[in-house]
């Protein structure tokens, strides 16, 4: 690379055109891929809803432990994008082969543990959430299928993430909507005994899950042996031992798990909350947090887009071009947030339509998506900021310092407070508990606006790796 590039003045906003259909077309295929996700857990919900409320409450509870996995695997295909996506911007393919079997043998070990842990203490794990006899027997029957999944879905958001660090994403979205038929339709056959098949209930949505695992993984690496062409992963190097890799990804790794993790504890915590509150403050929430989750996807695929975008930058090492990139990213994220915002003010009534709930309900639910709105809006800063820009970047320790501070320290005494000791309103209550979205915006403002997050997280090329090629 020339020192004229490196020294070139460039621009407050990036005018590179192929910067912005990058963006997009990655932000578009992550958003639909997210969507379609979400939708096979809704699915489950629904399709046992309507065959049994306690295999519902059964099948809902065990959710909270994949809940965590989905933590996990997030921290470690995450992690590996950070160093990932900087290679490829040296295109540098070997160190993102190597890393990728780092990760593969941290997912491996999470995985034993957790399956482990499920296969020893299942009754104890499940009390942790419930003391419903019935509902733990439920749940007790979905777990013993559900929780070979668990490392089936670790390995296959890894091999995604790796794809996803050098641009490829349309085939996680692909896997997505497979999935999501594959599920639906075992769950329809299984769960109610269509088409002459035995009616299995709660198992039978575990079966149909299970499937869409097993297929899922099988169309990743399938993908990766005959189609991609860019990453070549099983041609050699990816279980190469490398102690300086090891310990670049083990330095990215652990804030970013302790941060995933421990946010991820505080949601059942925040929901023990508002399921303390009354009857119609439960179903208000219930409904306004459905449509708000269905638009966060968005913000999570700029979250993830804006991880990938700004390590690629970083690998090529043009620093006016990574501030460049960094401060467009952060004004479109904006701008997608405000438009968000205003779609979920607007759509308000004729959601709210669609369920029959008391007029108590209605009232809160109206007011409960008016703040979600406001909230969208911080989020959509926020988030994209401090794990796709900063945390991409480099920086994983600021990321966890403020989560660990925001979510322990503010978020969830406020919380309690406001519930339990001050008594106040429903809506201040949902407020106290998602107001880190928008205090956040002010140190994440501050220490983007700083530049101290860009780290040139690779190594040098080794000499005999530069001989061989």
């Amino acid at each position: 690379m020339g020192t004229a590039q490196k020294t070139a003045k460039a621009s407050f906003f990036t005018k590179d055109k192929a910067f912005y259909k990058a963006v997009f077309s990655m932000m578009i295929v992550v958003a639909l891929q997210n969507l379609v996700a979400y939708s096979v857990n809704m699915a489950d919900n629904i399709m046992l809803g309507g065959y049994d409320q306690n295999s519902l409450s059964g099948a809902s509870t065990v959710n909270q432990i994949f809940f965590m996995v989905q933590q996990v695997a997030l921290a470690i295909g995450n992690s590996l994008v950070v160093l990932a996506s900087q290679y490829w911007g040296e295109n540098r393919v070997e160190p993102i082969r190597t890393l990728t079997g780092i990760a593969l043998k941290l997912g491996l070990i999470c995985s034993v543990i957790i399956v482990g842990i499920c296969v020893i203490f299942p009754r104890p794990l499940l009390m942790l959430f419930t003391s419903d006899e019935a509902i733990i027997q439920e749940g007790l029957d979905y777990l013993a299928l559900i929780q070979w999944t668990f490392v089936l879905f670790i390995i296959s958001n890894i091999l995604m993430a790796a794809l996803r660090s050098v641009g490829t994403v349309k085939i996680s979205f692909y896997t997505s909507v497979v999935s999501l038929i594959v599920n639906v339709g075992i769950n329809y056959t299984l769960i109610f005994g269509h088409f002459g098949f035995p009616e299995m209930g709660v198992r039978g949505a575990a079966i149909g899950t299970l499937v869409a695992r097993i297929l899922e993984l099988g169309i990743v690496v399938i993908y990766l042996i005959k189609v991609d062409k860019k990453l070549s992963l099983f041609s050699g190097g990816l279980f190469k031992v490398n102690k300086s890799l090891r310990k670049d990804y083990r330095k990215v790794t652990v804030p970013v798990m302790l941060s995933q993790v421990l946010w991820g504890v505080s949601v059942p915590m925040q929901t023990a909350i508002l399921g303390h509150l009354s009857a119609d403050a439960i179903a208000a929430n219930s409904v306004a947090t459905t449509f708000y989750q269905y638009l966060k996807v968005i913000v999570i695929a700029m979250s993830s887009t804006s991880s990938v975008m700004i390590g690629n930058a970083i690998g090529r090492g043009n620093m006016e071009r990574i501030k460049s990139d960094a401060r467009t990213l952060a004004v479109i994220n904006v701008l997608i947030g405000l438009v968000l915002g205003i779609v979920l003010f607007s759509l308000r009534y004729p959601l709210l339509s669609m369920y029959k709930l008391s007029d108590t309900a209605t009232d809160l639910a109206i007011n409960l998506i008016a703040i979600m709105s406001v909230i969208m809006v911080g989020m959509s800063y926020q988030m994209p900021v401090s794990y796709g820009i900063i945390q991409g970047g480099g920086d994983a320790k600021f990321n966890m310092a403020m989560n660990m501070i925001s979510t322990w320290v503010i978020v969830m005494p406020l919380s309690f407070m406001a519930a339990f000791w001050w008594k106040l309103p429903v809506e201040l209550v949902v407020l106290c508990i998602q107001s880190d979205q928008l205090f956040k915006g002010i140190p994440s403002f501050i220490r983007f606006r700083s530049y101290k997050w860009i780290k040139k997280l690779t190594k040098p090329e080794e000499p005999q790796t530069a001989k061989a090629q």
